[in-house]
């Protein structure tokens, strides 16, 4: 699944979301992160950011790791290679984009 089906100038819909592209932004930035903190850096619902990591996740763009530490449960969230491809690509054509429209 690319994303970019029916998309402007091919980018990808799936990042581009807002709150997917937030997610997918605090992960780009570190190598993994566990759900209660991109839970509270991006403010979004544990529903809502559950819904969107399972996209995500879908995707082929999060590897999603659940254990626990001590008794309690612990989701540990990382971007897959394909992933950080994924926004590599996106973040580069939203650039060029935004180069184009200056020029």
């Amino acid at each position: 699944m690319s994303g970019t089906e029916g998309s402007p100038g091919g980018i990808n819909r799936l990042i581009h979301e807002p709150a997917r592209l937030m997610i997918m932004s605090y992960l780009a930035v570190v190598e993994s992160a566990d759900f209660l903190f991109l839970q509270s850096q991006t403010g979004l619902t544990f529903g809502n950011l559950s819904s969107h990591l399972s996209r995500l996740e879908e995707a082929g763009y999060l590897r999603v790791e659940k254990k626990f530490v001590g008794k309690k449960p612990n989701t540990i969230l990382s971007l897959t290679a394909t992933g950080r491809e994924a926004f590599d690509r996106y973040r580069r054509q939203m650039m060029e984009m935004l180069d184009e429209e200056e020029a």
